[in-house]
């Protein structure tokens, strides 16, 4: 699988937590003007992408002592939050009755602190392909949650579990990859 797939499929599954937020807000919050449910979309996008951005800078700064390990790290770490993403998907999210920026601003770091210990697998990346990965995952996250929103509000949670079942294996799957190709 190329570069260009890879950081797509990761962006979809990256997204998976906050798309889950964001219908969660659609139907708790139907009533939410355009202008902000697009702030909460790019906020959503922005957090979601530069916390594996973090990760990778600090994976490339420790690449020389981690580098021999980074496909059982990355099997490791994509594996457990990708399990752990289905595993969560059964349970029933939480939503803020008081929905502001501040609150969605919690939202956003709460579902993109996962994401974090992903960027530790792009330790071998060029900062080209880093800064792409980012945008590719901000991206799609910002536009998945535009959607999710109104999905929410439209056709309520039902989505949600299935949502992050697909999200989970995903992220298991591109940690079996990145694992055979680094061995």
């Amino acid at each position: 699988m190329n570069f260009y797939c890879r950081s797509i499929l990761l962006g979809i599954s990256l997204s998976m937590d906050a798309s889950a937020v964001s219908m969660t807000n659609g139907l708790k919050k139907s009533e939410m003007k355009r202008s902000l449910v697009i702030k909460m979309s790019l906020i959503f996008g922005f957090f979601q992408g530069a916390m594996p951005l973090i990760g990778y800078a600090i994976g490339h700064a420790l690449l020389m002592y981690i580098e021999e390990y980074i496909p059982w790290i990355a099997l490791g770490l994509l594996g457990f939050l990708g399990l752990n993403m289905i595993l969560t998907s059964f349970k029933q999210e939480n939503s803020f009755f008081k929905l502001g920026i501040k609150e969605i601003l919690f939202q956003a770091v709460a579902t993109s602190i996962d994401a974090l210990s992903v960027g530790l697998t792009f330790a071998d990346y060029t900062l080209y392909e880093a800064i792409i990965s980012f945008l590719f995952i901000s991206g799609i996250t910002s536009f998945l949650c535009w959607i999710s929103f109104y999905i929410g509000k439209k056709f309520g949670t039902q989505l949600g579990a299935f949502a992050g079942i697909l999200g989970g294996i995903i992220l298991i799957l591109l940690g079996i990859e990145i694992f055979l190709k680094g061995i």
